[in-house]
Order: structure tokens, then sequence, then C-alpha cells
């Protein structure tokens, strides 16, 4: 979660291919202060998430789909980019979209395609939920906080959609050891259910 103001202009020190992505590593010391393996931080305003951190600089992974649509695929050593760590919290900072913990229902992993070291997973999802689904937006699969990057119309019965996990994410989650034909926990964004609640009211 963040609000758009960058907090430091970092330089990106090397990119190296990644299982068809790229490992980018960045320069930035303010951002590494308290900085954490698995932290979320957004790269010119591209969410990514820290895979490794050291005193003055860390490392993010970027998926295939992330440099098709972003400018990250650009990115050389010595490129300058915007930084921000997510919004600070009580106790914390908010590292991924609001979720409250709260199933809506439960989905089926229906494809998994290999991509360099990451994965792409398709997931059917109950009709009720389709409407809540975006491209770009934000869903809670067993508990990880992940970004749509593909979904089915919301007129089609067969509703699914798709996300793409970085490496990190498959080392560090259950995620990583789901198969075709699991059931898993889906949480829509809670934004969304409040969009459309206030819709109705106004009739």
């Amino acid at each position: 979660m963040f609000t758009g103001i960058v907090s430091e202009v970092g330089r990106v020190t090397a990119t190296t291919p990644a299982g068809g992505g790229s490992s980018l590593s960045i320069a930035a010391p303010e951002t590494c202060i308290g900085l954490a393996i698995g932290d979320s931080i957004a790269v010119n305003g591209v969410c990514l998430t820290a895979v490794a951190v050291a005193d003055a600089d860390f490392t993010v992974e970027a998926v295939s789909e992330t440099l098709q649509r972003t400018n990250l695929g650009g990115l050389v050593a010595g490129s300058a980019v915007d930084l921000e760590r997510p919004v600070a919290a009580a106790s914390g900072r908010y590292d991924g979209h609001i979720v409250q913990g709260h199933v809506d229902g439960v989905g089926t992993v229906r494809s998994i395609e290999t991509e360099g070291a990451s994965k792409r997973i398709r997931v059917s999802a109950p009709a009720d939920l389709a409407r809540y689904l975006v491209e770009k937006g934000s869903i809670t699969v067993d508990g990880v906080s992940l970004t749509i990057t593909a979904v089915s119309p919301v007129a089609d019965a067969d509703a699914w959609f798709e996300i793409v996990l970085i490496p990190h994410t498959l080392d560090v989650t259950v995620l990583g050891l789901r198969a075709v034909g699991d059931a898993v926990n889906l949480e829509v964004d809670i934004l969304a259910k409040y969009v459309e609640r206030l819709m109705e009211a106004r009739g």
C-alpha cells in the first residue's frame, strides 16, 4: 500500500536475467534502513518484493509480465529509479493490500505454467466472486496478497483468474507446493465490496 510520495531515488547497479524475468540490484542506502527480505517496495511505481538486502543496496525480482507491462524492462546499470516503501502502520508497514482474513470462497488450481523460475497459475473462482476480480487488482490466495495478471470476462460462468509467482513467493509460501486440482482459499479486495455496496445504495 503506497501513497506515491517518493522517498529516495535509487541507482540500478546490476540487472541479471532470472528465469525469464530479471533480478534488479539497486543502491539506495536510505531505503535499506529497516528493509527486510520479503518486504514490498515500489520501484518506479511498481510493487516488487525484496529478495536480498544489504546495508546500502537491495535486490528485487521482476517476472516477464512485469517487464513487458512497465518500464522496468529498459533498466540498465546506472539507471535512476523512484523508490517508495509501503505506508507505515502503527507497528510496521502495509506491504500488501488490506486483507481481513475473511475467506470469501474456495477456488481450484486449474493450471500451472513454468515461466523461467516463476510460475503462472490459473485459478477457478466461484461465479459470485467474478465481479470483484480485475486485471492488476489484488486477490488473497491462501493468505498471500497477490496481483491478478489476467481474468475471465464477468459474464463467463466459468470464472477464473491468473497470478504470476516469483521464486521468493514460491519458496516462502504454501503456493509453491500447490498442484493442479488443489483447493485454495480466496479473499477478494474489500474495497471492491464497499464500492459495490455504495453503488447499490445510490440506486
